[in-house]
């Protein structure tokens, strides 16, 4: 089974821990998110192949699989990004050569902490058959992804402005559910040759939610709600950065 983890990113959000340290690295509790990131995947999912991209301190990181990837006993592959920071859509395009032979992918991003059972999220994906499953909760944000009574996405919300993409759908939401995404999502061999065709559009560099939003009438995607009693954050942001080393102080039992 292959992941990929999305590492690339600058991390600008936790400045200045990340000036001299890629985000993936800063620790939790001690562990590298990216160490928590593989761990969960290996034991939740069997994964035993992750492709991780790489632009920002990129060195560091690739030191880093280079000491510990027989340690964590997953083969780690690097998607190299530093000629060209790709975001999530254009870097999950750039390592297709690494993916595509697989019938699914999980995709994490690096700055998630969670302990959600990722091998039942991969089950229901493929007893579902759908192109591409989404981890989602009721959270508070302001923008949101609309799904209908089966789980199936039409497309985005802001719910401050009122905006809505695509932009039909607005004043015909009160039938559909907006939950947030939350970072972590599975995808069929299917879908990348839409990201092909969707990058010839807008170039190399995009992010993969408004790819979601423009292909969601042609690729089944779905939304696997988050289960209830675990625990998930977003840990890019300094007061869910400190909260994620309080919380993986506390339980350090569970793989968080």
């Amino acid at each position: 089974m292959t992941a990929m983890i999305f590492a690339a990113g600058l991390g600008s959000r936790l400045a200045p821990l990340t000036d001299n340290c890629p985000k993936a690295l800063l620790p939790v509790a001690g562990v590298p998110m990216i160490e928590r990131a593989v761990t969960l995947l290996r034991d939740s999912a069997g994964v035993d192949r992750v492709v991780v991209n790489i632009h920002s301190h990129a060195d560091m990181i690739e030191r880093w699989v280079n000491e510990n990837s027989q340690r964590l006993g997953v083969e780690i592959l690097l998607s190299d990004e530093r000629e060209l920071l790709l975001d999530t859509g254009g870097g999950l395009l750039r390592a297709s050569c690494l993916l595509d032979h697989e019938d699914d992918v999980i995709l994490y991003n690096a700055d998630i902490v969670t302990d959600i059972d990722l091998g039942k999220m991969l089950e229901d994906h493929r007893t579902s058959g759908a192109d591409v499953t989404l981890l989602t909760a009721d959270r508070v944000t302001s923008r949101k992804l609309l799904f209908d009574a089966e789980g199936k996405m039409h497309g985005w919300i802001n719910l401050g402005s009122g905006e809505t993409r695509p932009p039909c759908l607005a004043g015909k939401t009160d039938s559909l559910t907006p939950l947030a995404f939350g970072g972590i999502h599975i995808v069929g061999r299917a879908v990348f040759s839409f990201l092909h065709e969707y990058a010839a559009q807008v170039g190399d560099v995009f992010s993969i939610t408004p790819f979601y939003i423009e292909m969601c009438r042609r690729l089944d995607i779905m939304s696997w709600r988050q289960p209830g009693a675990t625990r998930w954050i977003d840990a890019g942001k300094p007061v869910s950065y400190a909260e994620a080393q309080t919380l993986c102080g506390v339980d350090n039992c569970l793989n968080m």
